[in-house]
C-alpha cells in the first residue's frame, strides 16, 4: 500500500480517540492484534485521563509497550487542535456525539484532518453537516460518520448488490430491501444512551425532530426528497425472503445513511430508488408470533422513551450503560446475518440477493473491526483516488476498498447468493 495526502506528513496514520471507553478499548485491542504496535500501521490511542491510558495500554500485552498516547479533552478546543494536527485520521468511539463529539470534528473540520465514528445519531450529523461541511471541503477532511453496525453492513451491502446488479444487468436496482436474518449480541450501551439522548433533544427542538424523522433529513440541501418509506411498521409477510417481517431498531438511520450514500454517489441507484429495513422473524404462526411481539415491543420502548419520566427509569432499571458489554465470550459467539434483496426495475426474475455476515457480535465485537478498518482505509486506501474533503458516508468514501479490508481481516462476508429465500 501506497501513503500519500497528509498520512506522509503527520505523525500517526490513526488516533482511537476514547480509547478507555468500552468501544475504543476493543478498537485499540483489535489494531494491536492485526496491525501491531511500532510496526507499519503508525498510531495511538488517545482520551482526556492519562492513567487510564495507561491502563489500557498495558492491557494489550508488553508488545504494546511503546503505545504513544495523547491526552486531550473532548470539550477543550485548543487539546483537540493539538491532537487532530498529529494524525491523519481520528476515530472517535466517544458517544453519545452530541454530547461529546462536536467539538471533535469541528477541529478535524478546520484542520484537515479525516474522521471515522460509530454515531447513529441523526440530528447530530444534520448539525455537523450544516456546521462544518464548507470548512471540511476547504480544508479536505473527510468526515465518515456510521462506521460501525450503524451504519456500515446497510450501507456497503447495498453498495454491494447494487454494483452487482449493474455489473449482470447494466442498471441499478430500483429498490433494495434490507432484512435481518439472524442477530445475535447484546444492545449496546453506547446506542442506549444515544437514543435516549436523542428523544430528549427532540422534545425541545423541531429541528431535532426533523432530523430524526424525515426520511431523507440527511441529504444534501435541496436534495431532500424522494419516494415514501416502505419500512413496515407491523407485521407482514414478505414474499421476497418466505418470513414474516417486523420494525428494525436499527431502520431509522440506516436507511437515512444510504439515501445520502445515492446521491453522493450521484444518483448512481436511481432517483427514484426505495430502501427499507425489517426484521425476519419466521414462517407460520410462529414467525407471525414473533413478528408480533417485537412490533409490540419496539412501540413500547419508543413510547416509554419519550417521555421524560419514563425515560428516566428505562435509563437507570432496563438499559446498558455507557462503558458497559458483553465479556470476550459473548462477543466472539455473536453474530449478524443480513440479506439484501435488490429489485430489477423491469423484470423481478432477475433480481438479485446478497449476503452480509459478520463472526462478532454486532454492537461491539463487529463494530470495532468496522470502525478499525474504516479508520485504516482512509488512512491508506482512498487518498489516492483524490476524494475531496466533505461529509460522506461509508459506501461514497470508501466503497469496494473497505468491502475488500472487512473481508479480508475482520471477519465478515459480502457475496451473492442463488435464490432470493
Amino acid at each position: 500500500m501506497t501513503e500519500s495526502g497528509n498520512t506522509r506528513k503527520r505523525e500517526f496514520e490513526v488516533v482511537v480517540w476514547g480509547a478507555t471507553g468500552f468501544t475504543g478499548r476493543l478498537v485499540a485491542g483489535y489494531l494491536a492484534e492485526r496491525y501491531g504496535v511500532g510496526k507499519d500501521l503508525r498510531w495511538a490511542i488517545g482520551g482526556r485521563s492519562e492513567s487510564r491510558l495507561k491502563e489500557i495500554r498495558k492491557s494489550l500485552g508488553k508488545s504494546a509497550a511503546a503505545l504513544p498516547l495523547i491526552v486531550a479533552d473532548s470539550h477543550d478546543a485548543e487539546s483537540l487542535e493539538q491532537l487532530v494536527k498529529r494524525t491523519a485520521v481520528v476515530c472517535s468511539t466517544v458517544g453519545p456525539f452530541a454530547k461529546y463529539g462536536s467539538e471533535l470534528v469541528t477541529a478535524c473540520a478546520a484542520h484537515g484532518t479525516d474522521y471515522c465514528d460509530i454515531t447513529g445519531e441523526a440530528h447530530w450529523i444534520r448539525a455537523m453537516l450544516d456546521a462544518n461541511e464548507k470548512a471540511a471541503k476547504k480544508s479536505g477532511a473527510r468526515i465518515v460518520n456510521c462506521c460501525g453496525f450503524d451504519s456500515l453492513p446497510s450501507d456497503l451491502g447495498t453498495f454491494f448488490v447494487q454494483q452487482a446488479m449493474k455489473e449482470q444487468h447494466g442498471v441499478a436496482a430500483s429498490e433494495v430491501a434490507l432484512r435481518v436474518r439472524r442477530m445475535k449480541g447484546k444492545f449496546s450501551g453506547g446506542t442506549a444512551a444515544s437514543m435516549l439522548a436523542a428523544f430528549e433533544a427532540g422534545a425541545s427542538d423541531k429541528a431535532v425532530r426533523r432530523a430524526l424523522g424525515h426520511p431523507y433529513s440527511l441529504n444534501p440541501v435541496g436534495e431532500q426528497k424522494g419516494p415514501p418509506p416502505t419500512d413496515p411498521k407491523a407485521p407482514r409477510y414478505d414474499e421476497d425472503v418466505k418470513s414474516w417481517i417486523a420494525p428494525f431498531i436499527m431502520a431509522n438511520i440506516n436507511t437515512k445513511i444510504v439515501r445520502r450514500s445515492n446521491v453522493l454517489l450521484d444518483y448512481s441507484y436511481g432517483r427514484n430508488f426505495r430502501y427499507s429495513e425489517a426484521m425476519m422473524t419466521g414462517r407460520g404462526a410462529a414467525g407471525f408470533a414473533r413478528a408480533t411481539m417485537l412490533t409490540a415491543s419496539l412501540a413500547g420502548f419508543m413510547g416509554l422513551a419519550a417521555i421524560p419520566p419514563t425515560r428516566a427509569l428505562l435509563n437507570k432499571f432496563f438499559l446498558p450503560q455507557p462503558g458497559e458489554g458483553p465479556n470476550q465470550r459473548e462477543r466472539e459467539h455473536g453474530m449478524f446475518d443480513i440479506v439484501l434483496v435488490a429489485h430489477h426495475p423491469e423484470n423481478d426474475e432477475i433480481s438479485l440477493t446478497a449476503r452480509v455476515t459478520a463472526d462478532r457480535d454486532p454492537g461491539y465485537g463487529a463494530t470495532c473491526r468496522m470502525l478499525g478498518e474504516s479508520a485504516v482505509c482512509l488512512a491508506r486506501d482512498s487518498q489516492p483516488r483524490g476524494m475531496p474533503g466533505g461529509f460522506w458516508t461509508p459506501a461514497a468514501a470508501m466503497g469496494q476498498q473497505l468491502i475488500d479490508r472487512l473481508c479480508e481481516n475482520a471477519g465478515m462476508t459480502f457475496s451473492l447468493v442463488a435464490e432470493k429465500n
